[in-house]
């Protein structure tokens, strides 16, 4: 049986493309995972894991929705391969059920890494240089004018006693108690 996974790395990230792919080459049962492939955690994944079968083809739209690094990836299909379980790559054109396939597979492997090591040269590179020309990227260090603004509310409603830090944070649309905790610090 051929089974299809597809990933994507943001929750509001659409996965249309590799399903549409899947079920174009006939395969009925998908799972998805919607995290980074830089995660260990694929619920998803681990599922299907479970799911398969000796003799069964695990079918992806692109190598790079099972892994990112070369490693990895060999590991991945090697573990498949001992349980009987053949790899399909449709974007690389990879079979692992033949001896090409294999070879191929391991080459786009170390290709794949190659390319994620790249864009974090480059992209470490380009922070770089906007450093030394005095920008610097990310969030502002410290506390946002709204915060500030509404800290001397925060502070009430939490000495009062009476509402629960969650109710407090939810009223102040208050994302994580980390933060509720350095509003009422100022």
């Amino acid at each position: 049986m051929e089974i299809g996974y597809a990933r994507v790395s943001k929750f509001d990230q659409n996965l249309d493309l590799q399903t549409d792919a899947l079920k174009g080459i006939g395969i009925k049962k998908i799972f998805v995972d919607k995290v980074s492939g830089v995660k260990s955690e694929k619920p998803q994944l681990y599922e299907l894991l479970s799911y398969l079968r000796k003799d069964d083809i695990l079918t992806v739209w692109r190598l790079d929705r099972l892994g990112r690094s070369t490693v990895g990836l060999i590991q991945f299909v090697a573990d498949l391969n001992a349980k009987g379980v053949h790899f399909k790559s449709i974007s690389e054109n990879i079979d692992t059920s033949s001896a090409s396939g294999k070879l191929i597979f391991q080459i786009f492997c170390v290709l794949a890494e190659h390319e994620r090591n790249v864009l974090i040269e480059r992209t470490n590179a380009g922070l770089k240089s906007a450093r030394e020309r005095g920008r610097n990227g990310g969030r502002p260090k410290g506390m946002t004018e709204k915060y500030k603004s509404i800290a001397p509310l925060v502070k009430a409603a939490y000495e009062s006693k009476n509402t629960p830090v969650e109710e407090i944070m939810k009223a102040f649309s208050i994302g994580s108690k980390t933060t509720f905790y350095k509003i009422i610090k100022l």
